[in-house]
């Protein structure tokens, strides 16, 4: 079993240790395709799964979700969270177990998620349909000074509902002249990097365990894949995510490194429960 870097304790007191108001931002990765960005005194979650339901859930099945690292945090230990993010209706994505603790943590919680998972995020997070703020592709709103733009995304395909919205998003964040990528899951697919690139993405977090048949569960991007879309949508900096967590369904990050460094894309490749944290790009010199 992985063991995070920081984890319970440790990462809380780390949270709250570094919660300064200097107009850089810390991202803390919680495993799987889970982050904490923390910027200016605000907390959000990025498709948290802190929780061991998919493994209850697949435990009798061909496809047993065995874990492979710790839980970095029990998820109503996470209080300050101000607004939780949901790519898609995947479970560790938009898990109950998680965040629903959360949600009763704290009440006044803001949820983004797809539009077109509307229904599928009120009931099974038990919550009213009106409650969380819906995005699509295209489509942005702005929450206490961060302004979050839906970026359709390939899970291995793009899928829309009945309207055309699509079922899969990724989200730009945009804050104090800062940019953040977070993928959800994803495949490259056309017209991708040109719709990313105009936002001039400072860090990219992409997943990276691939995809096979045999796994019998949508896939992902190779990591040498994440490399190369980090560089052609110009990037400064891309972070792996979505490997380390089920022995099933996971991957190397030797491939992305090795073709990062080919590319020569800055990269981070962070342990779970550790932080990264910028605020200015000169910190990034040696990288």
């Amino acid at each position: 079993m992985i063991r995070p870097l920081q984890s319970h304790d440790s990462l809380l007191a780390d949270i709250h240790a570094s919660d300064r108001r200097d107009g850089g931002f810390r991202l803390w990765w919680l495993g799987q395709s889970g982050f904490l960005l923390q910027w200016q005194g605000l907390h959000v979650l990025l498709d948290p799964y802190l929780s061991d339901s998919l493994t209850k859930k697949y435990s009798l099945t061909e496809t047993p979700h065995v874990r492979m690292t710790d839980l970095v945090i029990e998820p109503a230990r996470l209080s300050m969270a101000d607004i939780v993010t949901s790519t898609h209706n995947h479970t560790d994505h938009l898990d109950a177990e998680t965040l629903c603790p959360i949600l009763a943590a704290n009440p006044r919680l803001k949820l983004v998620i797809a539009e077109a998972n509307r229904a599928v995020v009120a009931h099974r997070l038990k919550i009213d349909a009106g409650v969380a703020i819906g995005l699509d592709d295209g489509t942005s709103v702005e929450m206490s000074g961060i302004r979050f733009s839906g970026v359709a995304s390939a899970h291995e395909a793009l899928e829309r509902d009945e309207h055309g919205r699509a079922k899969y998003l990724g989200y730009v964040l945009q804050f104090g002249g800062w940019t953040l990528y977070h993928s959800g899951d994803t495949v490259r697919y056309e017209g991708m990097s040109e719709k990313l690139r105009p936002f001039r993405i400072d860090v990219a977090l992409l997943p990276i365990s691939g995809r096979a048949p045999e796994r019998h569960v949508p896939g992902n991007l190779f990591g040498r894949e994440a490399a190369q879309l980090a560089r052609d949508i110009e990037a400064k900096l891309v972070i792996p995510c979505h490997f380390g967590m089920f022995e099933f369904n996971t991957a190397s990050p030797d491939e992305f490194i090795h073709q990062c460094q080919t590319l020569e894309q800055a990269f981070k490749v962070l342990r779970c429960g550790e932080q990264w944290h910028l605020r200015t790009w000169r910190e990034t010199a040696a990288l």
